[in-house]
């Protein structure tokens, strides 16, 4: 088991080892990190693994405050299988992490619980556990098979259809496949002949397409549905890549 806690680290340099695993994550400002000859930072975006029994060194900057989920002592004798082989991999090595968006939005929470009810071990616990899981997801799990070898594109645009009310970013899209975002615009241009953003694009369309054809809604409940800012966006997009405006379209 792992359990969360709140703090920050001092400016002064420091040096030691523990027999237990610990991850370090950021939640305000950054703190400089030494693992085996590395050096590192660990920020909102960042975050640090560190094994037991290896020495590192680390100092606060300025104003900062660190969630920090330590192995308990007992962790392998209680671990079920499978747990034992993600801290296996987890902790095989000293090692940075980058977060995604949605891990950024996960550590919030698990910050939120604990300022209200850090002092319920067992949820200290829960929430330990929780972002060990995500990390170790984001980490080695493998990427979705496809028949050019990348990614399945049938699931993303099902991915996108599910979401096509609010904003979807290239990192998202990147995250549902274990890319960088980079790598994955690369990538995915390759694949289908288009951007992540063309592709989204075409799906909030079809979706407008097809509500204006099976549906009475008005054109500004359409617009919400699919993810337009308003009724004239929608319409702007829809003259432009479809040649009609919403009215014809429907009338047609």
């Amino acid at each position: 088991m792992f359990t969360a806690r709140l703090l920050p680290l001092s400016a002064q340099a420091h040096t030691h080892a523990h027999s237990h695993h610990q991850l370090v994550l950021g939640v305000k400002g950054c703190a400089e990190f030494e693992l085996a000859g590395r050096g590192g930072a660990v920020s909102a975006q960042h975050a640090c693994l560190v094994p037991g029994s290896v020495a590192h060194a680390f100092a606060g900057q300025g104003d900062n405050r660190m969630l920090i989920l330590d192995g308990e002592a007992d962790t392998g004798a209680e671990a079920h299988a499978a747990d034992r082989h993600m801290l296996t991999q987890l902790f095989e090595q000293p090692r940075f992490a980058t977060l995604d968006a949605d891990f950024i939005s996960l550590k919030h929470y698990a910050v939120a619980e604990l300022q209200r009810f850090g002092h319920d071990a067992h949820l200290a616990r829960a929430l330990g556990s929780m972002l060990l899981r995500a990390l170790h997801v984001r980490l080695f799990a493998e990427p979705v098979a496809t028949q050019n070898g990348r990614f399945d594109v049938a699931a993303l645009q099902s991915y996108v259809r599910s979401q096509l009310r609010r904003r979807i970013s290239v990192a998202e899209l990147a995250a549902q496949v274990h890319m960088s975002p980079a790598h994955f615009s690369a990538c995915f241009k390759q694949a289908t002949g288009q951007t992540p953003y063309q592709f989204v694009l075409r799906e909030r369309l079809a979706e407008a397409q097809r509500l204006l054809r099976e549906s009475s809604a008005s054109l500004t409940a359409i617009a919400e549905a699919c993810g337009f800012a308003n009724q004239a966006a929608l319409s702007h997009a829809m003259r432009r890549y479809l040649g009609l405006s919403p009215k014809h379209w429907r009338s047609s």
